[in-house]
């Protein structure tokens, strides 16, 4: 089954914001490492985190354009739970990168990061989740029989 227009162009719109995000890390990257003072103030943890973030990005990026090339019908909680997902699990990195008592081993992060990583986890989780298997269950109606 085909999805809608409207289904596709949500997660186009999703996947380009966050292409977009991928694209602004990486001159905040190229900034830091000419030294601007003002990044330097703003990612004060691991350049390593801020990397992670980007390639997450880029990673969720691809993901969704692929799953939206698929034209396979997704309920709308499922597309909606991909591009929140992606961007809250990509935003962890990102917020490690700007607060790095986040990224101590040491110390239990704070409720609310706890709160925010797991809810992104299960989001992330559920929203390409259930995509697969639709995508899967789709692939296998649309065999032909032997």
């Amino acid at each position: 089954m085909q999805s809608t227009p409207q289904a596709q162009q949500m997660l186009l719109k999703g996947a380009a914001c966050w292409l977009l995000m991928a694209l602004l890390l990486a001159w905040c990257m190229v900034g830091l490492n000419f030294g601007v003072p003002p990044l330097k103030a703003i990612f004060a943890g691991k350049f390593t985190r801020l990397l992670q973030a980007h390639i997450d990005f880029l990673l969720m990026t691809a993901l969704i354009f692929g799953i939206a090339a698929s034209r396979v019908s997704l309920p709308w909680h499922v597309r909606w739970a991909m591009v929140i997902g992606a961007f809250t699990n990509s935003s962890l990195f990102l917020l490690m990168a700007i607060f790095p008592a986040l990224d101590n081993p040491e110390l239990p992060p704070p409720l609310l990061f706890q709160g925010y990583l797991f809810a992104s986890l299960f989001t992330t989780s559920y929203g390409f989740g259930k995509a697969s298997v639709l995508m899967l269950k789709s692939g296998l109606q649309a065999m032909p029989e032997a």
